[in-house]
């Protein structure tokens, strides 16, 4: 064989070794990348909320809620503490009374034993090793004694000043004045009591703002709220269906609705019967943007109009609010 025969030969098997090197890296790099993605799919299922946890949770804190409602609201008529925050509190603190400091010590707002404390003692790992919280013998007592811990320290007593259904200021009153050292604490308890509408807790007002069911309509369901008539949308209703029931113009309902007649209804939709309000009616002073809601969509929640809306927040009609913005509302 020549030596352009032995120089071929050598091309081929060089070549075939970088074919054979090549696969095995290829093959590497995709096996590599294939366990790269499957610990990144993991990962996100991990961390993306569960829908059956999130309604579990949601569960455990309306039960939580009616369980220990008439605790906060005693608290409101003998101290004027808002019952809202109080239950706002408790939630937070307790984790809804699933935290072991609130199982094993009925200390549902996380109070620390503190000079004076002649009560009984329950140590654990918080901010520091071993420390000391208050326990108590129910959570009746808890709930007392929160009431008692903030109104007898001079540090809380600005508070006193407040109205007692101004929850907003009771939040970031609480967060100033050193109640817990999370800066986001009065954010939690605004989200808390708006998420679950605790506001309905606190005196008078908060029972003025929830519906009062009616009649008007046979078989429509309907009521007052905000101080405002209102119908609400069954399958399939339109504008054309409701405006037919309730004896009114189409237009003049998407009037009053603020949209066009042909706005596809869903089930379950407020369909106000008059003009909304320039501003919210008390204790609705500011409402923090959830997922999925629009400018509109909040309109419609507090019955607001949207100009005003706009013009309040000073922001322009092509303003889209975000997740956790935090709007006025009067």
């Amino acid at each position: 064989m020549g030596e352009k025969g032995l120089n071929t030969t050598a091309n081929i098997q060089v070549h075939h070794m970088q074919v054979s090197q090549n696969c095995v890296w290829s093959f590497f790099f995709r096996f590599f990348n294939l366990r790269i993605l499957v610990l990144i799919g993991l990962l996100f299922r991990f961390m993306m909320p569960s829908p059956l946890r999130a309604q579990s949770q949601s569960a455990i804190f309306e039960n939580y809620i009616k369980q220990y409602s008439h605790l906060a609201i005693q608290g409101e008529k003998k101290y004027r503490i808002p019952a809202s925050i109080t239950l706002a509190q408790a939630l937070l603190e307790s984790s809804a009374g699933q935290s072991s400091l609130a199982r094993q010590s009925n200390n549902h707002f996380g109070i620390k034993c503190h000079e004076g404390w002649k009560g009984k003692r329950y140590y654990k790992n918080a901010e520091k090793p071993n420390e000391c919280f208050r326990k108590y013998n129910s959570v009746k007592d808890s709930y007392a004694d929160h009431s008692l811990f903030l109104v007898s320290r001079p540090r809380y007593e600005s508070l006193f000043r407040l109205k007692k259904d101004d929850y907003v200021r009771w939040a970031k009153g609480l967060q100033r004045c050193g109640y817990a050292t999370d800066r986001r604490y009065a954010d939690k308890l605004i989200r808390l009591i708006e998420t679950y509408r605790l506001y309905r807790y606190d005196g008078k007002h908060g029972k003025e703002a929830e519906p009062e069911e009616s009649d008007d309509w046979e078989g429509l369901p309907s009521g007052k709220i905000y101080g405002l008539k209102y119908v609400v949308a069954r399958q399939d209703d339109s504008f054309e269906s409701l405006a037919w029931e309730v004896r009114m113009k189409p237009k003049t309902l998407a009037k009053y609705n603020e949209a066009p007649v042909d706005l596809p209804l869903r089930k379950g939709d407020y369909v106000y019967l008059e003009k909304k309000r320039k501003k919210a009616v008390k204790p609705y002073f500011n409402h923090q943007v959830q997922s999925g809601e629009s400018m509109y969509s909040i309109s419609q929640r507090y019955g607001i109009r949207m100009k005003n809306l706009y013009k309040m927040n000073r922001k322009d009609a092509d303003f889209v609010p975000e997740v956790g913005d935090l709007l006025k509302l009067r």
